[in-house]
């Protein structure tokens, strides 16, 4: 009886060892909206560039410090907040013409797969823009070595994403076909990352 307690015990601890050592692997990390953004770009009449912004970008990483691929990421960005630097733009932007930020506040990417390829990361995910949801895949920098925050005992990261989108995809802005606005548009995503 003993001998079987003793046995019990040791396959307990062996498997809390296993899970304590398997939930070291990861660490999470909050997205600091005050110092991440997205910036975007698209060609207005096939002639010229025009480029916004969004801030106000909030969510979660979970890195795996071991594999890198098994890290995940999902975020929300509020769709109120872009700009151009027109605000007649602005407004427009967030009509019913395009984001509709009345009835979709926000857009939403979570991750579904993550991949080494040709010595960069290649995230992909779900993207929810103006209540449509296809996948995107992003290029990802990073993540950048881990540095002291501003906050005493605080660690910061970060990350830089590129990706092109293709408006037809999400039923985006139909009213205004090429040439009047490029179909493709290219987006940059950078996230400074606060550990938990």
């Amino acid at each position: 009886m003993k001998l079987m307690n003793g046995i019990r015990t040791a396959a307990l601890v062996l498997v809390t060892g296993i899970a304590v050592s398997a939930s070291a692997q990861t660490s999470t990390w909050k997205i600091d909206p005050a110092h991440s953004g997205v910036e975007f770009r698209i060609t207005h009449l096939g002639v010229t560039h025009v480029s916004g912004a969004f801030s106000g970008v909030t969510g979660v990483v979970t890195l795996d410090e071991k594999d890198i691929t098994k890290s995940t990421v999902t975020t929300t960005i509020d769709a109120t907040t872009v700009s151009t630097g027109m605000a007649a733009r602005d407004g427009h932007l967030k009509s019913p013409d395009f984001f509709d930020v009345a009835k979709y506040p926000t857009l939403t990417f979570t991750s579904t797969k993550l991949v080494k390829e040709g010595g960069k990361l290649k995230l992909v995910g779900d993207l929810t823009l103006a209540g449509v949801t296809k996948p995107v895949t992003l290029l990802v920098d990073g993540p950048a070595k881990p540095q002291p925050g501003m906050k005493p005992g605080s660690v910061v990261s970060g990350f830089s994403a590129t990706g092109t989108l293709s408006r037809k995809d999400f039923n985006f802005g139909p009213k205004f076909a090429p040439p009047v606005l490029g179909d493709d548009v290219t987006f940059t995503i950078d996230l400074e990352v606060d550990k938990q």
